[in-house]
């Protein structure tokens, strides 16, 4: 009891024991700036706090806020960082998240929430489509590295003639029979290939994956010379 009385004393005289840190009280500037540092609705200024990235509108008067285009996917997404997503989940995501910052849906909004929600849906998309696909979401887990194709020479000589030949193939194709022919080889070079570079990024083994990949483009472009041909003249 006396202790507590005696502290109170030494705070109201003005006195402190030597060596006992104190507490030094808040001033009304630091108080009001201690929130400072958190991202201000461009509306109504209000500090949006902690739990920003799951947040689309502001807290306080409910204003759409600007996305942030350095975002990760997979987190826009709410998906764990790895090769091997549940693209069904990833469907609900994308849908969910549309419903939220579509457009259409601020049509009656200020010119501001307008151009935001073109933003949103523009990273919403690119977000999707870049995971959806094998390909471009191992890509994107490379750090967004470009991945350039290898000279004949550093490529596996065997998969460069397969693929010579399955271009000359498609080229001379000519009847429906044919054209689905090449494509079931293509898919399942692709089922291939898009297992074992699960594997590798499963082991971190980055550079293999670097390699898969690369073989993906080639029967990524052969897919895109299908499609092409396929759309009549």
């Amino acid at each position: 009891m006396w202790r507590g009385r005696a502290g109170a004393l030494l705070r109201v005289w003005g006195f402190w024991p030597t060596g006992v840190p104190r507490r030094r009280p808040l001033s009304c500037d630091a108080a009001s700036q201690a929130g400072s540092n958190y991202p201000r609705c461009w509306n109504c200024g209000g500090p949006w706090g902690p739990g920003r990235e799951d947040r689309f509108f502001c807290p306080q008067c409910r204003a759409l806020q600007a996305p942030d285009p350095t975002r990760d996917y997979f987190s826009l997404m709410d998906c764990n960082r790895s090769f091997r997503v549940d693209t069904a989940k990833l469907q609900h995501r994308y849908q969910q998240l549309q419903r939220l910052v579509h457009p259409d849906f601020f049509s009656q909004r200020s010119q501001t929430e307008k151009d935001f929600s073109e933003k949103h849906s523009t990273l919403v998309n690119d977000a999707y489509k870049t995971l959806l696909a094998p390909l471009s979401r191992g890509l994107y887990l490379l750090h967004g590295i470009e991945i350039p194709e290898r000279t004949d020479y550093e490529m596996d000589r065997q998969f460069l003639i397969e693929i010579m030949e399955i271009n000359e193939k498609l080229a001379e194709a000519e009847s429906e029979a044919a054209m689905k022919e090449i494509e079931s080889i293509v898919k399942a070079k692709q089922k291939e290939f898009t297992d074992n570079v699960s594997s590798a990024f499963e082991q971190d083994d980055f550079e293999e994956a670097k390699e898969i990949l690369t073989k993906m483009r080639y029967f990524s472009n052969i897919e895109e010379k299908i499609k092409l041909k396929k759309i009549p003249l």
